[in-house]
């Protein structure tokens, strides 16, 4: 390596200012998007080899056009934008950096601050990723070993084989990313759903292969139908569950504040006041500080206010709502025929229309002002200001332009409840199809799914009574000592489920403890001794990653298979506003490490499928093009001009650079691409032609996903979840628990603990609790605290479907089904008022303090997901931390300051 090694070493390390390189003329350019949140800000990766000469401070020597040092708030450089990879074996330079010429998404350049630390997570030999993993391991005698791919894979296939022949498919468990890509997730799921045709299969942040909100599938609303634009072009924007400003920087940054600064009322509905709400706050909007649980009284008393005083928008109720009629005339789909009534709670939900719901809404007491405010603990007038902002004419006589965003902190504590409530409202407010009218998730992690097959219900184990098979829970199957062979991708399976340590007991049990455990490398006997092991009851797990992360890898894994991912090989996904893009490859992998699709597709062959011999990665793209026909991922016709042009899939994206095109992708009769801004545009028309089997698919996307291309009003009964709320609910010194995302930090932190400038920021967990409730125990900012709960709900091991039409809690608790354990984790307490009082705060998602594991392990048993967002814990004071007083980590600023 050059002498740059060291000087970037140095960089890296300190805190003051040093001189990073920059990009000579003739430096290459390669395009790419942000490997972290939702948005997916564009990027520009500047690779020169470490023996050219670096470009000077004068703009005509520098590839980047720039006189340096450059004036405040332009673009910069940063220590933590570049680093030394290997490209074709040899030491370049790279330095990644947003692409100021982006007229899209992150507009002139614009980023966040995990963005501005992309070129930290890349691999590099002397650097803080130097634990990569590089080549596969076998664990031997407790030990991990490196070994062959050639062994490596013939073990897995070996092994896979035999749970199915053996055990049957439901014995093979995949837990893997919904999100890494559409190479490797449709390779993945190909190999489950075509060839194993196992249902013991899901993603990583559900307990069950289920959509996250059932209430947006039933009405007919996508999470996706929005674009950025939208945000900003409201005239009232309801954000429920989650601060985009700490959680998608850019979208607030670029979409919503220029929306605020021009008069936009934002109001927020979470029980944590972040720099997001406090500006929409100093701007005229509001903060429903909501108690965790409740949001679906707020949500229905505001939709009461509103059918009260007549503010429903009625002509589009009138032209987008179905009816009775329609909904019983055998061609609309209705409320009887949604993807979640007619296989669970038939009648539960079914409306006839506007009156019906109407005349529901106002029959229930608990939906009125006074009881709502009582129990959410949100004042009263906030509730009314809300519904006037949101539905109530302006003095000109017009209705405001209303939009609404959800994400975790709303779906994942009543689910199927909060998804219902929160669709009606938005369809009362005519939240849809038009600009600055919409209503969809704001998102979490990119969408890089696409589905290589049809999940095999028939196949699963689990069945409601009197109605069809459901998705099989592959933590309860597991729990019941079920699977055979655990084959984990690229998540952290324990930390991500709720009531983590039963989960992780059970793997203690069925994996570590377990009698047969591989004493050498010899190919035969290993395949015997976990043949063995699978026989006998236990569990064989097979991980693929790029670090050893959690427990799943470090301790119970008998197989590690090293993973390439962003940077490392080109990949495809799509944004929060369906804009697909190629994420183009840059540097070598680490060692031998394969992408995803080429390691699933080494084992398939192994286990004697067909159709996996993709030569790279544009191939497998191209296959799973026809598969996203008629999704809002739809790029097959992309597929149609790239061959007609004699080009790679790949290639012809390439030619879209960060700008991309959104999806679904149509082709217009002169040959053109044209992307769809809007999903449900009302006013969007479509080519009327095209190749055959290409807009078909993309025409039913005009309305909404419904039979009749109407709205379905959907009842939010309370009743379904009030018994385990008010189970749940504090007793004597328990505090409401709920966790999300922080800025600082993305997922479990699997890269950020490897970025110095990040880590020390965060390098534990914490504990954010009003100064209230830590007086009466003690507690200042900076202490450690335990935080503990002997009432974390789980299931019996045994439990598998539950022979009873009532599901509610309180039954399950009364026939036995329902045990309590216990868990603890330790964390930094940080006394602010930015959280409500009563309530406690964590980062979700700590792989060395997980929040989940004080979340019980009950689910929405119409969904089948997980309340992530709602437990209750003890929390006192164990001692200082090393961070109480001392400033290089941890900041206990409030983050409620705009």
């Amino acid at each position: 390596m050059s002498k740059d090694t060291n000087l970037m070493n140095d960089c890296a390390q300190s805190p003051a200012p040093c001189s990073v390189p920059l990009p000579p003329t003739n430096a290459e350019v390669i395009t790419t998007v942000c490997d972290y949140c939702i948005v997916g800000c564009g990027y520009k990766v500047y690779r020169w080899p470490t023996t050219m000469t670096q470009g000077s401070t004068q703009a005509a020597t520098n590839a980047l056009g720039l006189d340096f040092p450059v004036t405040p708030l332009s673009t910069w450089v940063s220590p933590n934008m570049h680093t030394i990879v290997k490209h074709n074996g040899t030491a370049h330079h790279v330095l990644v950096l947003p692409d100021r010429e982006a007229k899209v998404v992150n507009v002139g350049g614009d980023h966040s601050i995990l963005g501005g630390t992309l070129a930290q997570k890349c691999y590099r030999e002397d650097g803080p990723t130097k634990d990569r993993l590089k080549t596969p391991l076998l664990r031997v005698n407790g030990t991990l070993q490196p070994i062959s791919w050639e062994l490596a894979l013939d073990i897995a296939a070996s092994i896979g084989r035999y749970v199915i022949d053996q055990h049957g498919a439901q014995a093979y468990g995949i837990k893997s990313y919904s999100y890494q890509y559409f190479e490797n997730t449709y390779a993945i799921s190909k190999f489950a759903f075509r060839h194993l045709q196992t249902p013991n299969f899901t993603f990583h942040d559900t307990p069950a292969d289920v959509t996250s909100t059932p209430g947006f599938r039933d009405a007919g609303f996508d999470n996706f139908a929005a674009c950025y634009e939208d945000w900003r072009d409201a005239e009232t924007l309801l954000i429920c569950g989650t601060d985009p400003f700490e959680t998608k920087n850019t979208i607030f940054t670029q979409w919503i504040m220029p929306g605020i600064r021009n008069g936009q009322k934002t109001i927020f509905m979470l029980p944590r006041k972040t720099a997001g709400v406090a500006f929409a706050e100093d701007n005229g909007g509001l903060w429903l500080d909501v108690t965790p649980g409740t949001d679906l009284l707020v949500i229905n008393a505001i939709a009461r206010l509103i059918v009260e005083n007549q503010w429903q928008d009625k002509e589009w109720i009138k032209n987008w709502v179905n009816t009775k009629w329609e909904s019983t005339s055998g061609f609309g789909q209705g409320t009887r025929n949604t993807p979640w009534q007619w296989r669970t709670t038939w009648g539960k939900f079914q409306t006839d229309g506007f009156e019906d719901w109407t005349q529901w809404l106002l029959d229930q007491p608990e939906f009125s002002l006074e009881n709502a405010a009582k129990v959410s603990r949100v004042a009263p007038e906030k509730i009314v200001q809300a519904a006037r902002l949101m539905a109530a004419p302006r003095a000109n006589g017009n209705r405001p332009k209303t939009s609404i965003m959800i994400e975790k902190g709303l779906y994942w504590s009543n689910n199927t409840g909060n998804t219902n409530a929160i669709s009606a409202l938005g369809i009362i407010v005519g939240a849809g199809g038009r600009p600055g009218q919409v209503i969809g998730r704001g998102g979490g992690h990119q969408r890089g799914g696409v589905r290589g097959g049809k999940y095999p219900r028939n196949m699963s184990p689990e069945k409601l009574p009197g109605r069809r098979r459901r998705a099989l829970d592959t933590d309860r199957y597991f729990i019941s000592g079920h699977t055979r062979l655990a084959h984990v991708i690229g998540t952290t399976w324990l930390q991500a489920m709720s009531g983590t340590y039963q989960l992780r007991d059970r793997f203690e049990q069925l994996v570590h403890n377990n009698p047969h455990q591989i004493t050498s490398t010899d190919r035969d006997a290993v395949i015997d001794t976990l043949k063995r092991r699978a026989d006998s009851g236990g569990t064989v797990v097979i991980n693929q990653d790029i670090y050893l992360i959690d427990p799943i890898g470090a301790r119970y894994a008998d197989l590690i298979l090293p993973a390439a991912t962003w940077g490392e090989s080109p990949f495809m996904r799509a944004n929060g506003e369906r804009r697909i893009r190629l994420y183009d490859q840059f540097y070598d992998a680490p060692g031998e490490a394969k992408p995803d699709w080429w390691i699933i597709a080494g084992i398939a062959t192994r286990m004697g499928f067909e159709g996996f011999d993709w030569q790279d990665a544009s191939e497998v793209a191209e296959e799973a093009a026809r598969f996203t026909r008629g999704s809002r991922k739809d790029f097959y016709p992309i597929k149609i001009v790239a061959d007609k042009e004699g080009k790679s899939l790949h290639d012809k994206m390439r030619e879209f650079g960060t700008e991309g095109i959104q999806g679904p992708v149509m082709l217009q009769d002169d040959g053109q691409l044209i992307g769809t801004k809007r999903l449900h545009d009302i006013n969007r028309k479509l080519p009327d032609s095209g190749p055959a089997g290409v807009n078909r698919f993309t025409k039913k996307l005009t309305a909404f996903n419904s039979q009749t291309g109407k709205l379905n009003l959907q009842k939010s009964p309370w009743s379904l979840f009030s018994d385990y709320w008010e189970w749940l609910s504090p007793q004597k010194d328990e505090l409401w628990l709920t966790s999300g995302r922080l800025k600082e930090r993305w997922q479990s932190g699997f890269d950020d603990k490897r970025k110095p400038y990040l880590n020390r920021r965060l390098p534990e967990n914490i504990v954010e609790i009003h100064p209230d409730d830590a007086s009466t125990r003690g507690i200042e900012s900076g202490d450690y605290v335990e935080v503990f709960s002997d009432r974390v709900p789980g299931h019996k091991h045994t439990l598998l479907g539950i022979e009873a039409d009532d599901f509610r809690f309180s039954k399950l608790m009364e026939n036995g089904h329902i045990e309590l354990t216990s868990a603890k984790v330790r964390a930094v307490a940080h006394v602010t008022p930015q959280i409500k009082q009563g309530v406690l705060y964590m980062d979700f998602l700590r792989y060395d303090a997980p929040a989940n594991a004080l979340s019980g392990r009950i689910q929405d048993w119409i969904s089948g997901n997980y309340n992530y967002k709602m437990s209750v814990a003890r929390v006192h004071r164990i001692g200082e931390s090393p961070y109480k007083h001392s400033f290089e980590h941890f900041s206990f600023a409030r983050r409620d300051l705009a």
